[in-house]
């Protein structure tokens, strides 16, 4: 199921959950957006709608470091001077071969480890346990350990958390159901899903 069904499927979880709360207008729209947000949560894991959305582009990135690569190979080769010009040079082009590598799951990973440290200073148990699912996520494989029953008590927690942090009834449940309601989209006996979900990872890598 593609990113967008997934998000609509949230953000109905989040409408149901405002609607048995009997939320305003205000919590109603805040409940309907977590859930939305909490639906494509498990595809963090995969460079899908979500990643794309928190993260700068790898490509933009990789652009950057190479046009600054070169800048240092020009400037190291026309101003610089003995040893200093030939060590510069060999830096721009060890870099510029290094931005190779650049992929979007990394820069995923940078965005973890900025929200970790973000959390952190803020003291938001929330947003730095955010960053460690993020960081999880950006080195398993897709429909892996996001899409388990692992992945849903982490998620549950950070999800209490922000509850905690916001002081507002719903956001546990709405965020909660968002996030199962994609794992229950996601299953194999689904005509639409060619592959399901390994629901007990690391226990068991049987597909439902």
């Amino acid at each position: 199921m593609n990113g967008t069904a997934h998000t609509v499927i949230g953000a109905g979880a989040g409408f149901i959950t405002a609607n048995v709360l009997q939320t305003d207008p205000t919590g109603t729209i805040i409940l309907v957006g977590l859930g939305a947000i909490s639906g494509l949560m498990p595809d963090v894991d995969i460079d899908g709608k979500l990643s794309n959305k928190i993260t700068i582009s790898h490509k933009l990135i990789k652009s950057i470091v190479q046009c600054i690569s070169v800048l240092f190979v020009l400037i190291s080769y026309f101003f610089g001077a003995g040893i200093y010009k030939w060590t510069g040079i060999a830096i721009g082009l060890i870099f510029f071969f290094l931005s190779s590598f650049i992929k979007q799951r990394r820069m995923l990973t940078i965005t973890g480890i900025g929200l970790f440290l973000g959390g952190f200073y803020l003291r938001e148990n929330w947003l730095w346990m955010l960053g460690i699912f993020i960081i999880a996520a950006s080195f398993v494989p897709h429909r892996s350990y996001t899409h388990s029953l692992i992945g849903i008590l982490a998620f549950s927690y950070i999800s209490y958390q922000l509850e905690v942090s916001m002081k507002m009834n719903g956001i546990f449940i709405a965020c909660l159901l968002g996030y199962i309601s994609h794992l229950l989209a996601d299953l194999k006996l689904l005509p639409f899903n060619k592959k399901g979900i390994k629901l007990f990872l690391p226990f068991s890598n049987r597909e439902f």
